[in-house]
Order: C-alpha cells, then structure tokens, then sequence
C-alpha cells in the first residue's frame, strides 16, 4: 500500500470513529443497577400469628387465609431477600400491641424488625402513642423511665431510623427525627423520606405530642426531595403514613382504590420521588398513579398485622443515579402460614411469651358475679354491655357518644368461681385477653341517625342474626315477627329518641368498622379516627371501676 492510500485508510477510519463517537447516546442502553425493596406497615407489635379476622388475609384467589406471626414474617422475608435487597417499613410498627410486645413498652417488636433487616421507616401516628419522648427511648436506647430495663436488660435502641420528615419540634421548626436517609445497595443510592398522617393531632393523646406540630406531608416530603437531589441522590422513595381504603374483598396485587388521603400525597408528592409506600389504613393494593409532571408512580400497601410484605423491583440507571420508571413492579405477598416458620424468630417469640406469663397472671380488677355471653331473649348479654362500656369509655376522649360490640368478638365468659387464685371474683389480665384475644383496634366514626338504624337492622340477614351489643346510653327495640329490614324502632341515646338528620360519634372495632360480620353501613361513616386496642380499653375500665356487677340486660328490648 503507498503512503497516500495509507494515510486515506487512516483517515477513513477516524471519520468511522467520529461518526460512532457522534451517536447520541439513547443509540446505547445505559447500564443499570437491580434494587428490590421489600416493606412492611402497621406491624403493631404481632409477634405471635394474630388470630380471628384479624389473622387472615385475602390471597390472590381471592380467599381469606392464615396469614401473619413473626415466624413466619421473617421466614417470608428470607425467601424474598437477596444481595440487591432493603427492606423498609411504612409506621405503626408498634402500638396498640397485643401483650407480649406491649408489655415491654414494644421493645421486642422493634428488636424482631431490627433483626429481619429493616433499614428505615416512617413513624406512624401510633409511634407517639407513648410520648415522643418514649418514641425516642425506642430509637436511641436506654431503660424506659418508669417500669426500668425489660428481661432482655438495657434496651440499645432500634437498628433501623426513624424517619419524620414533618414532625417538627415547635421552638425549633425542625424534624424531632430524621427526615430522610440514603442507603447504598448494588452500587448505587437510594434516598427514603417518611412522613406521618397530618391528622396524628387529632387521633393520639395530647400529651404525648406536646411541643410538636405535624406539617402537610407533601410539603414536608417535597423538602426533603429537594435536599436529597441537591445531596446527588436522585433515586428516591417516600415512605408514608397514610393511605386509603379500598372496595370490598380486595385481592394483594388489586388497586381497588377510593382514593383519598393517600391518593392525594402520592400524586402531589415532587416528581423526583418515584416510589410511594404507604400504609395507616391497613389495606392492600397495588397503583400506578401520575406524579406532577403526568410519569407513572407506583403506589401501594400492604394490610397490617404482618400479614402482607410488599415487593418493589426496580432498576436504576448508574449514569444519572435515577430510578427508571418503566422497570418498577409491585407485588403484594400474603405472609402465609404453609411454609416452615423461621426457627430463630420461633425462639426469640417463645421466649417473649414465656417472660409475659407473669404479666398475664396480673390482677386487673374484680367482679361480683358471673359475666357471660348467654343472651336475653333480645340478644343482650352481661359481658357484651360491660365491653362496650369499656369501648365506649375508651373513646370517649375521641368524642364518641355510644359504642355497639359484635357478639363474636366477645370469646369466653369471666366467671366468678373461675377467677382469681381462690375464686374471689379477680380477674387477671390473662382472662381478659382471652375474652378479647384479638387485638382489634378501636375507632369511632359518625353517622347520621337514618345509617344507624340502617345499622341496626343489619343485625339479620338470611345467615341468621348477629346481636350487637350496645354501651349503657344506647337503647333501641327490636321485634322479630316483622320482616328482616323493618325490626328496629324507639332508638335513644341516653333518653333522647334519634333524629334521622343528626349525627352521632359511634365507637366500634376495626373489625366492625370495616363492615365485618355484613355491617357495612358502618363503613359509610365520616371521619373516623382510631384509638387504643380493644383489651387496653378492657382493662382500663375494670382498674377504673375496681368491681363490676352485672348490668341489667335492658337496653335491648322486645321479641
């Protein structure tokens, strides 16, 4: 070859480099890195599998089945989990806690999720329901300030951040706790917000948030976006203490939706978040819902108790650090209880149960005589008014007027030659808990005086009849021989007849309130907020009233 075509050849070739070299950059895939979160919400201290409606879960057949217990919790979650893995959590993670967690103040729940791996969650309204000064115990360690150390010794704080990005200090405006945190997985960043419901205020104790105030969470959430961009992390996931709620028998992977509360913050929320985890309202669902700017956000929850794990995959482009929208998928797993459960968390659950025993054994107060489930021939029964004045009682700071309970919730009677160690009539924390094993949280909500009649005759349907059992104020009549939707007359509520136009605060569990046993008119209500566990308003009212006779069965009347 000359040299003249020599140096033509060259040049040739450079001008092939150039031109590739030219190419826009879309011609090539950018390279990207998997991530996989898995996520948890509204734990509420289950270590052991939750029973009744609440330890059950619709399953992708649309079937109700076992689901939830931290054995199996954590055996789930090794299945799911792999190198390119986080796991995060949406609040509630403690409070309203059956007795094995709450009786140490919920350190054992929160020492199981630092052990299954969770990294980061939002607080939820519960976290505050012992002060944020306890919320901060939990986070940071040390013995609780009145009841000591726990069996398990010095409590060293939790493994995971807290995270609440509107939860602020009022002298200073600034977070109580972190508002954010970046986590490195597979090589790149992922930035996680929490914010809490804005109406925490007006569903915990006064005094246990006392110095605080709770900012909208979009604005908050929009903030703590714009730091973290400016910190270079561009893959971003709000966790979040709200959601909504969704249509009836909803399966894990469904949207479903009404949307609401938790439907606004997913949509308002900055654009440069790309993830919402939610969770507050104990539902499931899987959405895909527009951000600001009209891209697709995922959105989802998963129910409550430990009985649903989300899982979130995604890809995330290691030139820009930002999630790629088009690779996120959601998918809701039922916690199962058909696999073998995890055997360490079998032993660290074991052990908690048996240092609670003693807790169990506790006196909590007395009755004169037996309390049991057998009816009138209305339907009342003794136990059944003394749980709903104990429902009502425990709402009341809440506003509520009346409480109504379901008859099934009520499982073994408090008898008299049963109870105490030498059947003086005491009754023990242990025998309250097995009338309401449940741990169903409670709530109130409004109806007009028209739903409430409505509510009342859905006392029958063609399975038969569910009596509910109502607080001392509530009296109503009922009368068999007439047809199934016309039996309930004369309503009172502490002697005033009902006014259909009226509306009044109704108490109930969550069980009810979500339409369980076929009362779905409770679900028509307004404003609902939540309260304490069943069985703490159960044992407050029995150290409140110290003995307990059983009340006349007259606020049922009728045939």
């Amino acid at each position: 070859m000359t040299r003249r075509r020599t140096l033509l050849a060259c040049a040739a070739a450079a001008l092939t480099a150039v031109a590739v070299a030219a190419q826009p950059a879309a011609a090539r895939p950018a390279p990207t890195a998997s991530v996989r979160l898995l996520a948890l919400n509204d734990f509420h201290g289950n270590l052991e599998a939750p029973t009744g409606s609440s330890g059950t879960a619709i399953d992708e057949n649309g079937n109700a089945v076992p689901a939830g217990g931290a054995a199996y919790v954590a055996a789930h979650l090794k299945r799911l989990a792999d190198r390119r893995t986080l796991t995060v959590a949406q609040g509630d993670l403690i409070g309203a806690s059956p007795l094995i967690s709450a009786a140490y103040h919920d350190e054992p729940s929160v020492q199981f999720l630092g052990n299954v791996g969770v990294t980061a969650s939002a607080v939820g309204n519960h976290e505050f329901d012992e002060g944020y000064r306890e919320l901060l115990r939990i986070q940071n360690g040390g013995c609780h300030p009145v009841d000591g150390c726990s069996p398990a010794g010095r409590w060293k704080g939790a493994k995971f951040d807290y995270l609440a990005a509107n939860v602020l200090l009022e002298k200073k405006n600034k977070p109580v706790l972190k508002p954010w945190t970046v986590r490195r997985i597979n090589g790149v960043k992922v930035g996680f917000i929490g914010v809490v419901t804005k109406t925490t205020p007006t569903i915990v104790t006064a005094d246990g948030i006392k110095g605080l105030t709770f900012d909208d969470e979009v604005a908050a959430a929009n903030r703590s976006a714009r730091e973290l961009k400016r910190r270079g992390v561009r893959a971003m996931v709000l966790l979040v203490h709200e959601g909504d709620q969704v249509k009836a028998g909803n399966r894990p992977d469904e949207c479903g939706t009404v949307p609401g509360a938790g439907t606004r913050i997913a949509r308002d929320a900055d654009p440069e978040i790309d993830v919402v985890l939610s969770g507050h309202t104990h539902q499931q669902y899987v959405c895909s819902v527009p951000d600001p700017k009209g891209q697709p956000r995922l959105y989802s929850s998963g129910s409550s108790f430990g009985r649903v794990i989300t899982q979130v995959d995604f890809e995330v482009n290691t030139r820009t650090g930002d999630i790629v929208r088009s690779s996120l998928k959601g998918d809701n797993h039922v916690v199962t209880r058909d696999v073998p459960p995890d055997p360490a968390t079998v032993m660290f659950v074991q052990t908690w149960k048996d240092r609670v025993a003693a807790i169990a054994n506790k006196p909590i107060g007395k009755i004169t005589a037996d309390l049991t489930r057998a009816p009138s021939p209305a339907g009342e029964t003794t136990l059944g008014d003394v749980v709903a004045d104990a429902q009502l009682a425990s709402m009341k700071d809440k506003g509520a007027q009346v409480a109504l309970m379901n008859p099934g919730g009520v499982r073994a009677d408090l008898t008299y030659t049963a109870s105490g160690p030498e059947g003086d009539g005491v009754v023990t924390y242990g025998e309250a808990f097995t009338v309401q094993p449940f741990s169903n949280v409670m709530g109130v909500t409004s109806l007009t005086g028209a739903q409430l009649d409505a509510l009342l005759e859905q006392q029958w349907t063609s399975a038969g009849e569910k009596i509910l059992q109502p607080s001392a104020g509530l009296r109503f009549t009922i009368d068999r021989s007439r047809p199934v939707g016309d039996r309930v007359s004369a309503i009172t509520i502490d002697g005033t007849p009902v006014d259909a136009a009226t509306t009044y605060k109704v108490a109930a569990n969550n069980f009810l309130l979500g339409g369980g046993d076929g009362f779905s008119v409770f679900t028509q209500g307004k404003d609902q907020v939540l309260g304490p566990i069943d069985l703490d308003g159960l044992v407050a009212y029995f150290g409140a009233q110290g003995t307990i006779s059983p009340p006349p069965l007259n606020r049922i009347s009728g045939r």
